[in-house]
């Protein structure tokens, strides 16, 4: 009885330091799913790595946990057992604490709903502006197809034209939005994803606008390693041209 007592005590203190190191704790319901696996994933050096995982069997609600050292981008990955890997990811901006992601196995992907998270909400606001710029730009794709099936040099030149100027707002936007947002770990990861290509200076003004917490955040180093190697090549540019 006393070895019993023991190791009950045991356990339930290995399960304390386990719930104590995880200080992210996300679950939901994937209405529709009878069977399958959940996985938290991120992606560390190029790699996805599983932080956790969960065996769905007959319940259709989950729960999954992780220790996080600051906000970030995370996956919700299903492998379903009939083995179609299909719309079966999402990706969400993961931060310290509770959050709740609810979808349904028919749409994974695009049914799910996130909250819990300020940084996934400010992602959100942003991707609802750039799915205007790129149906702009789905338009634009089209108007040209049809100038280059007429042949018609003076409008090919004009639909150009309108490219390159929806690309510079959707530049400028990009900084406004991480500038308003420079407390945000957010403000970073649109820069390097939605605007890594744009002028350096761009790169350069949101850097340095950034929260001290934010520079020295994931993203925040990236940007910066980012723009150190963007110099480079900026320089050697000159170089060559000189």
């Amino acid at each position: 009885m006393k070895k019993l007592i023991t190791l009950g005590l045991m356990t339930i203190f290995i399960f304390a330091c386990a719930n104590k190191e995880a200080n992210f704790k996300l679950s939901g319901k994937v209405n529709g799913l009878k069977k399958g696996t959940l996985y938290l994933q991120q992606i560390k050096d190029t790699l996805v790595v599983n932080l956790d995982s969960v065996d769905v069997n007959g319940d259709s609600n989950y729960y999954l946990a992780a220790n996080l050292k600051e906000p970030q981008i995370l996956f919700l990955y299903l492998d379903k057992v009939n083995g179609d890997k299909n719309d079966d990811i999402v990706e969400f901006f993961a931060e310290e604490g509770e959050m709740i992601i609810n979808t349904s196995l028919r749409n994974f992907a695009v049914d799910a709903q996130v909250s819990g998270s300020k940084n996934h909400e400010k992602l959100n606001e942003y991707r609802d502006i750039m799915q205007r710029f790129n149906n702009q730009n789905l338009d634009l794709i089209k108007e040209n197809f049809e100038a280059q099936k007429e042949n018609d040099e003076e409008k090919i030149l004009a639909v150009n034209k309108k490219y390159e100027n929806s690309l510079k707002r959707k530049y400028l936007y990009t900084v406004n939005f991480a500038m308003n947002h420079k407390n945000f770990e957010v403000a970073p990861y649109v820069m390097l994803t939605e605007a890594f290509d744009a002028n350096t200076k761009y790169l350069d003004t949101v850097y340095n606008s950034l929260d001290k917490k934010v520079r020295k955040s994931k993203y925040g180093k990236e940007l910066k390693s980012f723009i150190k190697e963007r110099k480079k090549l900026d320089d050697l540019e000159e170089k060559i041209k000189d």
